[in-house]
C-alpha cells in the first residue's frame, strides 16, 4: 500500500516537473511568435490612428482606450479560445475563416482609395454626414470602425499564435496566446497613444520655460506630425490591401507558390523582395477590392428589390 502511495507521488512529481519545463520554453515560443506577427502589429500600428484623426483632442486617448479594450476582450475571450476549439475540432475552418476576413480587410482598403480618386464628392458626403450626426455618435462610429478592422488583424495574430504552439501541450498553448494577446495590444496601443498626442507633447516643449533648442524641437514635433499622421494613414491603408491579399494568398496553394517563389527569386535582395511581395499583395488587394464592392453592391440591390 505504502509503495504505491509513494509511486503515485513519484508520478504526479514527474508530472509537474514536465509541466514546469515545458512552461520554461513560453518565453522563447512568445518571442518566437512576437516576430512571426510582426508585420501584422505594424500594419495595426498604422491603420489605428486614421480613426482618432479630425476627433476632439481630449478625446483621443479614451477613445484609443475603448478601441484597446475591445480589442484586448476579443483576442481574450472570443478568438483564443475559437482558435483552440476549431484547433482540436475544425481545424480545416481556420484558413476559410481568415481568407474572409482578408477579403474584409482588401474591401475596406479599396475603398479608401477609391475615396481618394473621388475626393470633392467623398468631401460633400462627409459634410453631410457630419451634419446629421453628433460628435458623439461620430466617436461611436469610429471606434465600431476601428474594432470590426482590428478583429481581422487580431484573428491573424492569434492564427499564428496558435500555429506556433498546436503541438504544444494545452496549458502551453493557453498561456502563449494569452501573453501573446496581452503584449501586442499593449505595444500597439501604446505606441498609437504616443503617435496622436505627440503634437502635445510638442506644445509643451515649445514653452518659454524651456531651453531654446527644446523649443525648437517642440515646434519641430508639432508641425512634422499632421504630415506623419497623413502619411501613416496612406500607409494603413495600402497595409490594409496588403495583409489583405497576403491571407488570402496563403490560403490558396497556387497563389501561396508564386508568392515563395517571388521571394525566392529575390532572396538575395531581402528589401527588394519584401517590397516586390508587399506590391505584388497591394495590387491583388485593389482587385480583390473591387470584385468584394461589386458583389457587396449587387448583393444590396437584389435585397432592397426583394424588401
Amino acid at each position: 500500500m505504502a509503495s504505491g502511495f509513494f509511486a503515485l507521488l513519484d508520478d504526479i512529481s514527474a508530472l509537474v516537473k514536465a509541466s514546469a519545463a515545458s512552461l520554461d520554453d513560453v518565453p522563447t515560443q512568445v518571442a518566437k511568435t512576437t516576430g512571426k506577427v510582426s508585420g501584422i502589429v505594424i500594419d495595426d500600428t498604422a491603420v489605428t490612428p486614421k480613426y482618432v484623426v479630425g476627433l476632439d483632442p481630449s478625446r483621443e486617448l479614451s477613445i484609443i482606450y475603448r478601441i484597446a479594450k475591445k480589442s484586448l476582450i476579443n483576442k481574450i475571450f472570443i478568438l483564443s479560445p475559437a482558435a483552440l476549439l476549431l484547433g482540436y475540432f475544425a481545424p480545416w475552418a481556420i484558413t476559410p475563416i481568415l481568407m474572409l476576413g482578408g477579403a474584409y480587410l482588401c474591401f475596406e482598403g479599396y475603398e479608401k482609395v477609391h475615396s481618394m480618386f473621388s475626393k470633392h464628392h467623398d468631401e460633400q458626403a462627409e459634410s453631410e454626414q457630419l451634419q446629421e450626426i453628433t460628435p458623439e455618435e461620430l466617436e461611436q462610429e469610429r471606434v465600431a470602425g476601428a474594432v470590426r478592422t482590428d478583429i481581422i488583424l487580431s484573428a491573424e495574430i492569434i492564427a499564428i499564435a496558435y500555429s506556433q504552439v498546436a503541438d504544444q501541450p494545452i496549458i502551453n498553448q493557453i498561456v502563449v496566446m494569452l501573453a501573446v494577446a496581452v503584449f501586442i495590444t499593449v505595444a500597439v496601443y501604446g505606441f498609437v497613444g504616443l503617435l496622436v498626442k505627440a503634437d502635445d507633447i510638442g506644445v509643451h516643449l515649445a514653452q518659454d520655460k524651456y531651453h531654446p533648442a527644446v523649443q525648437k524641437l517642440g515646434r519641430g514635433i508639432v508641425k512634422f506630425m499632421p504630415h506623419f499622421l497623413r502619411i501613416l494613414g496612406y500607409v494603413g491603408t495600402a497595409a490594409m490591401l496588403w495583409v489583405g491579399a497576403e491571407i488570402i494568398a496563403h490560403g490558396i496553394p497556387f497563389t501561396a507558390h508564386l508568392l515563395h517563389d517571388l521571394e525566392q527569386a529575390l532572396a538575395h535582395i531581402p528589401a527588394v523582395a519584401w517590397l516586390a511581395k508587399a506590391l505584388a499583395c497591394a495590387i491583388g488587394g485593389l482587385m480583390i477590392g473591387f470584385v468584394v464592392e461589386k458583389l457587396v453592391l449587387l448583393f444590396k440591390k437584389v435585397f432592397s428589390k426583394q424588401k
